[in-house]
């Protein structure tokens, strides 16, 4: 009689837990998707001339306006939201944060100082004024983002200490900051262009600013889709999120990589408009409650309708004149957010 084996039996892999899924979460998304059609519809309509209802294009000069200027910045005003709406959900996963947006480390600040100085020692020349049509204050934003996130990387010394990371951010931005105050103390006649760069406009959008920002969309949420498993499994901590066989490193740079591109895009094309990544995942978790995987759509489409929405108000409430963007951004946005803590204090469900 053979002797039983004593070779020890393995136990099962770890895996990630399945996050619950909410079945509001469909029906809000295609609510959303339909409310965006009829506000772009409505963003194409609205202009600094009134409500222009025919699209037919026998004027030469009206089909212009419509196809060519209105309906791309609309379009790309929803594109710009979307970015900032998804970058803005991925950084509350990342850090656990809801008080997180996507201009934490130092995003903002660093695209804010690439325009200064790009302004301060390009903008006053011909040849400064002939490099800055071939880069762009787009380019020189995007830049200056990354560098702002570079820098808080390496002051973290990597992307190993989330509360580091934070720390890190604030610091980078309070830096950049004031170094941008003081070139543009120097120089006060690059104050009307940045002015306009810090409210935001979505004015200058074009088919090419659409094409890029609807790549980038696509690239950012692909990734953060694929890393939403990981964001689910962070709710239960990091410690217990490592026993489940997270890579928290990888997930980390993936994330980061992924919300900074989406937020440098957005403010390159855009400028630094407010609220609209901190307020459309609170939004979202409001009406419905689901995993990350949800969140993330959630909260893009969101962000682009409140921007969109934001960007018709822009044109319409003062008409002709035009009310910078990022300024009902921050009213609309400011308001909500009240309105919540309003809730919370008083025991309300928030």
């Amino acid at each position: 009689m053979s002797a039983p084996s004593t070779t020890p039996v393995s136990p099962p892999a770890a895996s990630l837990p399945a996050a619950p899924t909410s079945w509001r979460a469909w029906p809000l998304l295609a609510g959303l998707l339909l409310a965006s059609v009829l506000a772009l519809a409505v963003g194409v309509a609205v202009g600094s001339t009134g409500l222009t209802l025919d699209w037919r294009g026998e004027d030469a000069m009206q089909a212009q306006i419509l196809w060519d200027i209105r309906l791309p910045r609309s379009a790309g005003a929803w594109l710009a939201g979307a970015l900032l709406g998804l970058a803005g959900a991925i950084t509350q996963g990342l850090f656990r944060n809801p008080l997180a947006d996507p201009y934490l480390l130092g995003s903002a600040a660093g695209a804010r100082l690439g325009v200064a100085l790009s302004l301060s020692l390009l903008g006053t020349t011909p040849a400064g004024m002939q490099w800055l049509e071939r880069l762009g204050l787009t380019g020189v934003a995007f830049l200056g983002t990354l560098m702002g996130v570079s820098l808080t990387l390496a002051m973290a010394r990597g992307v190993e200490q989330t509360l580091r990371l934070l720390l890190a951010g604030v610091v980078v931005g309070v830096v950049l900051g004031a170094v941008t105050d003081l070139v543009t103390l120097a120089d006060p006649d690059i104050l009307r262009t940045m002015q306009a760069f810090v409210l935001g406009t979505t004015s200058f959008l074009g088919w090419p600013s659409i094409v890029l920002m609807g790549c980038v969309l696509l690239l950012s949420l692909a990734v953060a889709l694929g890393a939403s498993e990981a964001l689910d499994a962070l709710t239960l901590g990091e410690a217990t999120a490592e026993s489940l066989g997270v890579r928290l490193g990888l997930v980390r740079v993936l994330l980061i990589g992924a919300f900074a591109l989406a937020t440098g895009t957005a403010v390159a094309q855009t400028g630094m408009i407010a609220f609209v990544g901190l307020v459309a995942p609170h939004l979202v978790r409001n009406l419905c409650h689901g995993s990350h995987r949800q969140l993330l759509l959630l909260s893009a489409c969101a962000g682009g309708l409140l921007l969109l929405a934001a960007d018709i108000l822009a044109r319409w409430l003062m008409a002709p004149q035009e009310l910078p963007v990022g300024v009902i951004t921050a009213i609309l946005g400011g308001g909500y957010l009240l309105r919540l803590m309003h809730k919370r204090k008083y025991g309300g469900r928030a």
